[in-house]
C-alpha cells in the first residue's frame, strides 16, 4: 500500500488522473490521486503561459504551451505521482477546454404520457441520442444530467419510478473539432491513452460550483475566467439559462456586455441575489471592483445589492487535498468535478 493509502485512507478502487486546463492565456496541468470516497488529493500542478509568436493565431501559440506542459507533466509530474503512489501512470485524462474553441448550452427535455410509465436510463439515453444539439464543426463531447423532475418534483433518485410526467436538464459541451483533435493527438503522444475526458470549461467549472456550495439554490455564476463571460442562472438548484457576454477591450464595454445579458434574462426569471464570480486570482479584485457599482446593482431593481462571492481556490481547499507547495490554483474545481463525474470517452 503506497504513502497516499495509509494516509488517507486506502478502502475502495484507487485511480490517478491527469487534470489538463487550457486557455487562451495559460494551459495547466495537475495528477490528482482518487481513493475510493477519500477526498481527492493533488500532488502536482504547473501553469504555463500562452505566448504568440509575432502575430500567429492564438491556437497555435496554445497548441504549443500544450505541448511543453505535457511534457514537463511527464517528466516533473509523473515521478511526484510515483513517489506518493508507487507508479507514475496515469489512468485517465480530464481536459477543460475554454472559450472560443468551447460552447455550454442548457435545454430541458420532457417525458409526457397519459398512462403511468417507468421512469428508465434508457428511456433518458435514447431521448438525448434523438435530440442532441447539433452544430457544424462542434463536438459534443459531454451532455450532463444535471437535474431531474418527476411528476413537479426533483429528485437525486429518479430511475425505476412510476410517474405521468419527467424533465431532465441537460448541460451539454460542445468544442471546436479541430482543436479537439489537435489536443488529443498531443495528449496521446505524451500518454499513449485513449481515456481522454473532454469537456467545455464553463460546463465544467459550473458544475463544480454547485458541489463547493451545495445549499446555494438560487444563484448566478459569473465565469470570467477566459475572453468570453458565461453567465449561468440557477434557480431552485437546477440550471435554467446559460448566457455570454461577448469580449471586451475595455472594463466599460465589459460590463456593458454582461449588463445587457443579465438585461436579457431579468425579463423571463427574478435575478438571485447571490453571484458567484468565478475569475483568476490575479483579476478577481479588479473585476469583483467592476461590479460592486450601482449601476450594475440597479439590474435587481432594488435598493439592496446584490453579494458577490470571488470563487477563490481557497473555497475548494476543503474539498480537495493538496500535497504540494505550489500555490492553490482554480484547478481544484477539475479535482472536484471528477469526484463527481458523469462523462463520455474521447
Amino acid at each position: 500500500m503506497s504513502f497516499l493509502e495509509n494516509l488517507f485512507g486506502g478502502k475502495g478502487r484507487a485511480e490517478s488522473v491527469v487534470l489538463v486546463d487550457i486557455g487562451t492565456s495559460s494551459v495547466a496541468g495537475a495528477y490528482a490521486r482518487y481513493t475510493g470516497n477519500e477526498l481527492p488529493v493533488v500532488l502536482y500542478t504547473r501553469r504555463l503561459p500562452v505566448e504568440a509568436r509575432g502575430g500567429e493565431p492564438v491556437e497555435k501559440a496554445m497548441l504549443r504551451a500544450l505541448k511543453i506542459l505535457g511534457d514537463t507533466l511527464i517528466r516533473e509530474g509523473a515521478p511526484a505521482l510515483a513517489r506518493a503512489t508507487g507508479s507514475g501512470s496515469a489512468d485517465s485524462i480530464l481536459v477543460s477546454i475554454d472559450a472560443p474553441w468551447q460552447k455550454t448550452s442548457v435545454r430541458t427535455e420532457h417525458f409526457e404520457q397519459k398512462e403511468p410509465f417507468t421512469f428508465t436510463r434508457d428511456l433518458v439515453t435514447e431521448a438525448l441520442e434523438n435530440s442532441g444539439t447539433k452544430a457544424p464543426g462542434k463536438l459534443i463531447v459531454d451532455e450532463s444530467i444535471i437535474g431531474t423532475i418527476l411528476n413537479g418534483y426533483e429528485t437525486n433518485d429518479p430511475y425505476g419510478k412510476k410517474v405521468r410526467r419527467a424533465a431532465v436538464v441537460v448541460l451539454t459541451s460542445l468544442i471546436d473539432e479541430r482543436v479537439a483533435r489537435s489536443i488529443a493527438e498531443i495528449l496521446r503522444s505524451a500518454y499513449h491513452t485513449h481515456d481522454i475526458f473532454p469537456i467545455a470549461g464553463g460546463s465544467l467549472r459550473f458544475q463544480a460550483i454547485q458541489k463547493a456550495f451545495p445549499h446555494e439554490r438560487d444563484a448566478l455564476i459569473l465565469d470570467a475566467t477566459g475572453q468570453i463571460v458565461s453567465i449561468a442562472l440557477i434557480r431552485k438548484g437546477l440550471f435554467v439559462a446559460v448566457v455570454e457576454a461577448p469580449p471586451a477591450d475595455t472594463k466599460k464595454e465589459w460590463m456593458r456586455g454582461i449588463g445587457d445579458e443579465l438585461a436579457g434574462l431579468a425579463k423571463h426569471y427574478p435575478l438571485p441575489r447571490t453571484i458567484f464570480l468565478l475569475a483568476r486570482e490575479e483579476d478577481a479584485v479588479s473585476l469583483r471592483k467592476a461590479l460592486d457599482t450601482p449601476d450594475f446593482a440597479k439590474l435587481w431593481l432594488s435598493d439592496d445589492p446584490p453579494k458577490i462571492v470571488s470563487v477563490l481556490a481557497s473555497h475548494v481547499a476543503p474539498l480537495v487535498r493538496q500535497a504540494t507547495a505550489a500555490t492553490p490554483d482554480l484547478l481544484l474545481l477539475m479535482a472536484l468535478y471528477w469526484k463527481h463525474r458523469s462523462s463520455d470517452v474521447f
